[in-house]
This record gives structure tokens, C-alpha cells and sequence, in this order.
């Protein structure tokens, strides 16, 4: 699952930077979703921008962590499975691009909310999952 995520990832960074320049935008649909190729040096937001190797530690970390819990957790919930499946996949999809290129590649608009990407979108779902999973066992 995480490698089907990481391909369709990178398969769309790849459609964004063959097909629009940096900074430009294009309006889908209507003008609340949009795609806008920027290459974030930053992290969530464009905060801590420059720090590239911190963000390539820090996710190279939580890659090897989930890697570890589905090795000696064979057995998990479906809601942690794909939680994990996505945050997996996510990292690996953004730490390709800070090790290929120094930046992330992001193009998804949506509002006013900060660009993300494919990879984002998987990881902000997967933590979803995690908490929602987490709740839900507090309350039982």
C-alpha cells in the first residue's frame, strides 16, 4: 500500500513539474481549488524553512518506527494499519524529494489553506486514523 501511495506521489510531482513553471497557478473548476507549483523548503505550513536535514532525520525516524511496529505488530486494528500504511507512505514520498532536490514539491489548493501534496494529504489522513483509533479506545 505504501508503495502505491509513494508512486502516485511522485507520479504527480512529476505531472506539476512537466507541465507548469514554478509559482504558476491554475484555476480548477472554480476558485476555491487551485494548483500552484511551489518547492517548499519548509515543513507543514512553510515553517522552519531551510531545514532540511532536521525534516530528513525527523521523518527518516518515524519511517523507521512504523517499519519496527509492523514488524513485531502483525496483527493490528484496521484503523492503525492504513493510519500507519499512510504516514509510511507519505514520508517516504516527501523525504524523496528533500534527498532528490532539497524541497518538497507541493501543488494542491484548497481555499486558504497552505499548498500540500499528495504525500501530505496521506500523512494528515493517516494521523486521522491514529487519533480517531485512540479515541476510540479511551472511550471503550
Amino acid at each position: 500500500m505504501s508503495a502505491l501511495l509513494v508512486a502516485a506521489d511522485q507520479l504527480t510531482k512529476f505531472l506539476v513539474v512537466t507541465a507548469f513553471l514554478p509559482g504558476q497557478r491554475v484555476v480548477v473548476g472554480h476558485p476555491f481549488f487551485h494548483l500552484t507549483y511551489v518547492q517548499n523548503t519548509g515543513a507543514a505550513f512553510g515553517l522552519l524553512k531551510g531545514q532540511q536535514t532536521l525534516f530528513i532525520l525527523m521523518s527518516v525516524f518515524v519511517m523507521g518506527y512504523l517499519v519496527r511496529e509492523f514488524l513485531i505488530r502483525p496483527v493490528m486494528t484496521a484503523r492503525v494499519f492504513w493510519g500507519c500504511a499512510l504516514i509510511l507512505g507519505g514520508a517516504t514520498g516527501n523525504v524523496i524529494d528533500r534527498l532528490r532536490l532539497g524541497y518538497v514539491i507541493d501543488f494542491i489548493g484548497v481555499g486558504l489553506w497552505p499548498l500540500f501534496n499528495v504525500a501530505d494529504a496521506a500523512i494528515t489522513i493517516g494521523i486521522g486514523l491514529l487519533l480517531w483509533h485512540s479515541l476510540r479506545r479511551k472511550h471503550s
